[in-house]
């Protein structure tokens, strides 16, 4: 529903804009642009989504493996303890425990495909003991507002159009994101503590968030303390190493496991030709739109007045570019997704702008999006606090992701 009216703004804005300098600055080109726009970025999106299809093969064959390796219940088995503090209403043997624990592990390793249809396992699970069936319950808001705080470890998706847009270094904003997604969930997780009035203060929790906290701010600590050329060096390296020690470590444990290792690959894999193929129509409509919007020049007009709002506050502009993906985040992630890829189809994957949009796009998750889906399908209508604590987490990834995008590329 949300992108059904942004998708019409777009269109008509573009329609008054062209009418507007065609009539009062006599500009007989602005339709012939918009119109030209329309098939430019139809093909665009097209070339893009078949271009996706190595990658994606490739990512999603590395999570199968991953997946049957047993990760997922790793990272489950060292989040337990921390997660019984954060759902005090839930029993250890509640069977709503493990699929949220699998949730949001399969959430962490980017693994969507695994992570969606246990979410929803989860809520219902939830829904069987919450006595007011459409009002949502503590232990199920606290359980969505994680889901959108967007905590990741793999920024799969990021990557994989970072590579087939160009960039030369697709995975040098692997540490930026996971820096950023920190606090976009340490932001949701204590508005919805504060409202639950969880006792953060409890020794497990304050050893969880302490050690991970110790970490993230040595990490920025010591690269603020670094010139500019050798914090993009060690990001870099250090990226790509983190990585491809993750994809050995996946690999090493389901060979330990004696799972065929091959055939998993070629299981997941067989999934990325799929979803290239399903996303071409969403990533057609939204290009188009903001194709539309672009050509016409509301989209410079929108820019030019946030950097004069900056700028008169004496706030540096670089990132200005990048605002776009950022407002459509808690809306549309495909909406989002689309702004990401218009923003390094105009400006390169590499710059700083691109940079940007990419932290930006995953540092969070989508709001209204996880709302409607989880809370729909246990017919929930009473969102409580929800929607406030999710824009909280998706208003702190995003300041974040620009704060820290100037320490990593600026």
């Amino acid at each position: 529903m949300v992108l059904n009216y942004i998708w019409i703004f777009f269109f008509l804005t573009a329609f008054v804009i062209g009418l507007i300098k065609l009539i009062f600055f006599g500009d007989l080109k602005v339709f012939s642009d918009i119109v030209s726009s329309t098939f430019t970025m139809s093909k665009t999106a097209f070339e893009i989504s078949i271009g996706l299809t190595g990658v994606l093969t490739l990512w999603l064959g590395l999570m199968r493996i991953g997946e049957k390796g047993g990760v997922v219940k790793i990272f489950s088995k060292l989040i337990a303890p921390f997660f019984s503090r954060l759902f005090p209403e839930i029993k250890r043997d509640d069977p709503a425990y493990g699929s949220i624990i699998m949730n949001v592990g399969a959430n962490m390793l980017g693994l969507d495909n695994a992570a969606t249809p246990m979410g929803l396992k989860a809520m219902k699970q939830l829904q069987n003991s919450n006595k007011k069936k459409d009002t949502a319950t503590n232990a199920q808001i606290m359980f969505l507002v994680l889901n959108t705080s967007g905590l990741t470890i793999l920024p799969i998706s990021v990557m994989v159009y970072r590579t087939q847009l160009g960039a030369i270094d697709p995975s040098d904003i692997f540490i930026p994101i996971l820096l950023a997604t920190y606090f976009s969930t340490i932001a949701g997780l204590i508005s919805v503590s504060i409202f639950q009035k969880i006792n953060l203060f409890d020794k497990v929790i304050l050893l969880y968030l302490g050690g991970l906290s110790f970490l993230i701010f040595g990490i920025i600590y010591f690269m603020s303390s670094l010139p500019k050329e050798e914090i993009t060096k060690i990001s870099s390296v250090a990226s790509n190493f983190i990585l491809f020690g993750i994809i050995t470590f996946f690999i090493t444990l389901a060979a330990i496991k004696k799972i065929n290792v091959y055939e998993s690959f070629i299981e997941g894999g067989k999934e990325g030709f799929k979803i290239a193929i399903k996303i071409i129509p969403y990533l057609i409509a939204i290009l188009v739109s903001i194709g539309v919007f672009r050509a016409s020049g509301a989209m410079d007009y929108f820019i030019d007045g946030i950097s004069y709002i900056f700028s008169f506050i004496g706030i540096n502009t670089d990132f200005i570019e990048a605002l776009p993906t950022a407002l459509m985040k808690p809306l549309s992630g495909s909406g989002a997704r689309g702004m990401m890829v218009d923003v390094m189809k105009t400006h390169g994957a590499d710059s700083f702008v691109g940079k940007v949009a990419s932290t930006i796009q995953g540092a969070t998750d989508t709001t209204f999006y996880i709302i409607a889906v989880y809370f729909g399908s246990v017919g929930i209508k009473n969102t409580r606090y929800a929607v406030t604590c999710g824009l909280i987490a998706d208003f702190a990834g995003i300041i974040a992701a620009i704060f820290i995008a100037y320490l990593f590329f600026q």
